[in-house]
C-alpha cells in the first residue's frame, strides 16, 4: 500500500506484567510482541514504522534495531492523543497514518489491507477498527445511527446504558488522512478527569469539521486481543500456535499433535514434512519437503534440506543438507554446515564445523572447530580436541578418512586424504594421505602382578 506510515504505541508500564523487561519485549514464541506488530505493518505496506517508546524506552530500543524503525519519546504518559502528539513530526499531510499497538500482537496484514481498502474505497479522513463482541464490559463502544453511519465511539464509563448494550467495540487500531490527524490533534483537548489525551476524541472533532469517519468491522475479534499480564501472554502465545499450525497444515505440512507442537512466525516448512509431537521451532527457521522432525527436537534459525529425518535432538543456527540424518539426542551448535547423506548418530555434538556429503558421525563423537570432507567414517568416542587452556584450533581431515574408535585428534592438526587413524590413538601431528597412523602405548602383559597386589594388600591389612 502506497503513501502509509504506522506509529505504534509501546510506551505503558505494564505494571500488570511484574516484569523487569518492557511488556512489549515480552515474547511468543521467541519473538517480541512488538516484532509482530512491526511485522504485520510492514507486511500490510507501512513504508516507514515510528515506535513511541517511554517506559524503558532504552531497552525497547535496543531490542528492536531494524530499518524503517524510528522512535519517539513520550516521556508523561497522557493518553493515546498526547502519544500519537510525540510523533508529530513523523506524520505526513498526504500519507494515511495508522495507528497500532505494542501489545497487540495478533493483529493480521490480511485485516489491516481490507481496512486500508475500505477506508480509501469511503474516501474517509479517517476509519476506525471494530469488533462484534459477546462482553464488551470495559470497551469503548461505537455508536451508529439508524442507517448504520458511524456517529461517535464512547468509553464504556461515559455511556448511557443504550450505549453500553452495544456490541460493537473500538479496537483503539485508526487510520487516519495525514492532514487530518494533524488538524484534530492540534485542537485535542484533555478537559476529562484524567486530565488525558485520548485519540478517539479526534473522531468527534473531524466529525464537527464535516469529515468523512467510518468504521470498518473486523471478522474476528481475537486479533485484538491485548496482552496486559503474563496470563493473558499465554492466552495470546495459544491462540497464535493454532493460527500458525493451520497455516502449515493448509500448506501440506503434517503435524502429528498440533496441540504439543510449537512453530514460531517466520518458520517456512515445506510439503509433505511431518512434524513429530513436542517440536519446538523457532527463529528463521527453513525446513525443506519430505522430512521428519521429532520427536521433542528443538529447531532455532536452522536451514534445513529435502528429506531430512531429525529425531528427538537441538540444532541451532545451522545447515543441513538433503536426505541427512540427525539423532536421537545429537546436539548441532551454532555456525554448522553438514552436508548431505550425512550421518550425525546418538550423542554427537558438533560446533562450528563444516561436515562434507557422506560422511558419518555416527555415536559418542565431539565435532568442534572441524573442516571434514567427505565420507569420512568417524568411530565410536571421536574427539577434536580443539582447545588448548587458551585458545580454539581447527582440525582439518580430507576425504575418505576412516578414524577409528576412542582417537583424540589435537588441534591443529591435518589429516590426509584416505588415511587411516587407529583405534584408541592420540594424534597430535599432521598425517599424511594414503597411511595408517598409530599413536598409541604397545600393550604388555604382566605375569604374576594380581598375585603380587594380593599379596601385598595382605600384609598391610
Amino acid at each position: 500500500m502506497e503513501n502509509l506510515k504506522a506509529i505504534i504505541l509501546a510506551a505503558g508500564e505494564g505494571t500488570r506484567m511484574k516484569s523487569k523487561k518492557s511488556k512489549v519485549l515480552h515474547e511468543i514464541m521467541r519473538k517480541p510482541m512488538l516484532g509482530y506488530v512491526i511485522d504485520t505493518a510492514k507486511a500490510c505496506g507501512a513504508e516507514s514504522v515510528c515506535v513511541v517508546v517511554g517506559h524503558q524506552a532504552e531497552q525497547v530500543q535496543q531490542a528492536i534495531q531494524e530499518q524503517d524503525i524510528c522512535f519517539a519519546l513520550q516521556t508523561e504518559r497522557k493518553g493515546t492523543g498526547h502519544a500519537v502528539k510525540m510523533a508529530a513530526d513523523f506524520i505526513e499531510a498526504q500519507k494515511d497514518i495508522l495507528i497500532l499497538y505494542g501489545d497487540t500482537p495478533l493483529i493480521t496484514a490480511e485485516t489491516l489491507q481490507a481496512v486500508l481498502e475500505a477506508h480509501h474505497a469511503a474516501k474517509n479522513s479517517v476509519t476506525v477498527v471494530s469488533a462484534m463482541v459477546d462482553d464488551a464490559t470495559g470497551y469503548g463502544r461505537i455508536i451508529r445511527d439508524a442507517a448504520g453511519n458511524f456517529i461517535k465511539s464512547v468509553e464504556h464509563k461515559d455511556a448511557t446504558e443504550t450505549e453500553r448494550a452495544v456490541k460493537e467495540i473500538n479496537t483503539g487500531i485508526y487510520v487516519f488522512q495525514g492532514a487530518a490527524l494533524q488538524s484534530a490533534l492540534g485542537r485535542l483537548q484533555n478537559n476529562n478527569a484524567q486530565g488525558e489525551y485520548y485519540l478517539p476524541d479526534c473522531l468527534e472533532i473531524l466529525l464537527q469539521d464535516g469529515e468523512r469517519v467510518g468504521a470498518y468491522i473486523a471478522a474476528d475479534e481475537t486479533e485484538f486481543f491485548g496482552v496486559n499480564s503474563r496470563v493473558q501472554l499465554a492466552e495470546a502465545a495459544d491462540i497464535l500456535k493454532k493460527r500458525i499450525n493451520r497455516k502449515h497444515m493448509e500448506n501440506g505440512v503434517t503435524l502429528v499433535d498440533p496441540a504439543n507442537t510449537y512453530i514460531g512466525a517466520d518458520v517456512v516448512i515445506g510439503q509433505d514434512t511431518v512434524i513429530l509431537p513436542g517440536c519446538v521451532i523457532e527463529g528463521k527457521t527453513v525446513i525443506g519437503a519430505d522430512c521428519e522432525i521429532g520427536p521433542n527436537s528443538r529447531l532455532t534459525d536452522m536451514q534445513i534440506g529435502d528429506g531430512v529425518q531429525f529425531q528427538s535432538s537441538t540444532a541451532l543456527e545451522s545447515s543441513i543438507g538433503n536426505n541427512t540424518t540427525v539423532g536421537p539426542f545429537a546436539y548441532i551448535r551454532p555456525n554448522c554446515h553438514i552436508g548431505e547423506r550425512v550421518k550425525v548418530g546418538d550423542f554427537v555434538e558438533v560446533k562450528n564445523s563444516n561436515i562434507g556429503n557422506g560422511t558419518k558421525i555416527p555415536h559418542l563423537s565431539y565435532v568442534g572447530d572441524t573442516d571434514a570432507g567427505e565420507k569420512i567414517n568417524f568411530g565410536c568416542g571421536s574427539i577434536m580436541v580443539n582447545y588448548d587452556g587458551e585458545k580454539k584450533h581447527r582440525t582439518t581431515i580430507h576425504d575418505g578418512v576412516f578414524v577409528g574408535c576412542n582417537v583424540n585428534l589435537v588441534a591443529p592438526v591435518t589429516i590426509g586424504e584416505n588415511s587411516y587413524i587407529a583405534a584408541g590413538s592420540t594424534i597430535t601431528r599432521d598425517v599424511e594421505g594414503n597411511v595408517l597412523a598409530v599413536a598409541r602405548a604397545r600393550q604388555s602383559i604382566i605375569q604374576g602382578w594380581k598375585e603380587k597386589r594380593i599379596q601385598t594388600k595382605k600384609s598391610e591389612s
